[in-house]
């Protein structure tokens, strides 16, 4: 008889081997921490204040100017005192100082003040330096018109600025008339809308040589327009 073949076996499978365990990672070496060399701090520069210098005084000629000048209530009168007074308040530094004060002023026919009142001030410090100043101011030419001059006028002891200088330009106009509403009727007389004049023509010479516009007018005033207007206020 033939021997029955022998079959092969299949091949055992072979058994996964487990994953070796992976070596820890070399922790860093921790930087020993060396000691700097001490070095001073550099001081901060201290901060300067701003200043403002004083403006000079009225000048002989800008006196004799102002003493005959009569439009607008002696325009140029009332402002040759304010910068007066300013000139002698010295130099303005910035800080709880410098402000502004407002005074009503009477000057008598004279020269003389005759009443001083102070309607408003920012610092205490300026109107206390300004009211010492007024105190001892030297004599000034008459006024104008040979009466009473009566106005108001601020004075600025500011670190930025001594007060704007006024443009006399056309000041030989007259005056427009006040406001009057047109449509204003009392309910008895007959109703009318009044129309509001316009300002007179100018007179003839007007403006006048001394209130003729110069350079330094037009800079001060275009100046005074952009530092006012240009933030959008």
């Amino acid at each position: 008889m033939a021997e029955p073949e022998m079959q092969a076996l299949p091949p055992e499978p072979q058994k996964a081997q487990p994953p070796r365990p992976s070596k820890p990672p070399k922790s860093p070496k921790l930087a020993i921490p060396q000691a700097m060399p001490e070095t001073p701090a550099a001081p901060l520069p201290e901060k300067v204040p701003v200043s403002m210098p004083a403006p000079p005084a009225p000048t002989a000629e800008e006196w004799q100017l102002a003493s005959s000048y009569t439009l607008r209530n002696s325009k140029r009168y009332r402002y040759a005192w304010g910068q007066q007074v300013r000139s002698m308040m010295g130099t303005a530094v910035e800080g709880p100082g410098q402000g502004q004060v407002r005074f009503r002023i009477e000057i008598a026919p004279d020269g003389t003040i005759a009443s001083v009142k102070e309607l408003w001030s920012t610092s205490d410090a300026a109107s206390k330096l300004a009211w010492e100043v007024i105190q001892k101011l030297p004599p000034m030419p008459p006024t104008p018109t040979g009466k009473p001059l009566v106005f108001d006028h601020t004075i600025s002891f500011l670190s930025y600025e001594t007060g704007w200088p006024p443009s006399y330009q056309l000041d030989c106009l007259p005056e427009p008339e006040p406001f009057k509403n047109p449509f204003a009727w009392d309910g008895s007389s007959a109703h009318k809308v009044v129309r509001r004049e316009h300002r007179p023509p100018p007179p003839k010479g007007c403006p006048p040589d001394s209130t003729a516009p110069t350079i330094e007018e037009e800079e001060h005033e275009m100046k005074r327009q952009t530092d006012q207007w240009r933030w959008g206020r």
